[in-house]
C-alpha cells in the first residue's frame, strides 16, 4: 500500500506530536516533516513535496493562509488542509480562496480528522460544519463584496448554467442528466469554466457563483 505523505504545520510541538501520532497510526499515512511557523512550512513542502500539508492558521513569521497559497501556487499536487482553533469565518473563506482543500476545526475528534485527510486526498473539498450554514449566509446578506459581474461575460449561456448547476453541489453526472448532456462533455464545461475565471477547483467556482450573484442559496 502506498501511503501518502503529509507534512504538519503547526505553532505548538504538543498539537504537531499529537497529530503526529493520530496520522502515524494509520497504515495509508506517513507524516514526512513538521514546522512550526509559516515560513518553514513552505521551505519544508518544497523541499518534501507532500501529498497533503496540515496547516494551523495562526503561525509565526508568515501566517497560514498566505503559506497555503504559496505552496499550492508552487505545488498545484499538493492539497492543503486548514486545521484551525478558530471557526471564525473569514478564516474559512480566505483558506478557500488560497486554494485550501478544507477547513477543520482542532477539537474535531480523530477519526473526524482522518475522514476529512482522506476524503481531501481523493480530491474532496471538506468545510467544518460549524462554517457551512454562516459562510453561505454570508453571500444571501451581502456581507462578502461582491465580485463585478462583469466577471462572468467570458462564459457562454451553458457554461453559466453549468456552473450554477454546480454550485447548487450537483456532481458532473447529476449535471449531465439536468441538461441532456455527456458526462465528458460536462466536464469539458467545468474545465473551460476553471480556465476561465482562473479558479483553482470547483469549490473555488462555487464560492464565486454566489459572490457575484448568478446563484442564491434556494434560488
Amino acid at each position: 500500500m502506498t501511503e501518502a505523505r503529509v507534512l504538519i504545520c503547526d505553532a505548538q510541538e504538543l498539537m504537531r506530536s499529537g497529530l503526529r501520532m493520530v496520522v502515524d497510526g494509520q497504515p495509508d499515512l506517513t507524516v514526512v516533516g513538521e514546522a512550526g511557523d509559516g515560513c518553514t512550512a513552505v521551505e519544508q513542502a518544497l523541499a518534501l513535496r507532500p501529498d497533503l500539508v496540515l496547516m494551523e492558521v495562526r503561525l509565526p513569521q508568515l501566517d497560514g493562509i498566505t503559506a497555503a497559497e504559496q505552496i499550492r501556487t508552487a505545488l498545484p499536487g499538493t492539497h492543503v488542509l486548514i486545521l484551525t482553533m478558530c471557526d471564525r469565518d473569514e478564516y474559512a473563506y480566505a483558506a478557500l480562496r488560497a486554494g485550501a482543500s478544507g477547513f477543520l476545526v482542532k477539537d474535531a475528534p480523530a477519526a473526524e480528522l482522518l475522514v476529512a485527510l482522506r476524503s481531501v486526498l481523493r480530491g474532496d473539498k471538506v468545510i467544518a460544519p460549524s462554517v457551512t450554514r454562516r459562510l453561505i449566509d454570508r453571500y444571501v446578506t451581502g456581507a462578502a463584496a461582491p465580485l463585478a459581474d462583469a466577471r462572468l461575460d467570458v462564459l457562454s449561456d451553458r457554461e453559466r448554467e453549468v456552473l450554477s448547476l454546480v454550485a447548487r453541489g450537483l456532481n458532473n453526472a447529476e449535471i449531465a442528466g439536468k441538461l441532456f448532456l455527456g458526462e465528458t462533455t460536462v466536464k469539458t464545461h467545468v474545465a473551460r469554466i476553471l480556465t476561465k475565471l482562473r479558479l483553482r477547483d470547483r469549490i473555488q467556482a462555487v464560492v464565486m457563483a454566489y459572490e457575484s450573484g448568478l446563484v442564491r442559496p434556494g434560488g
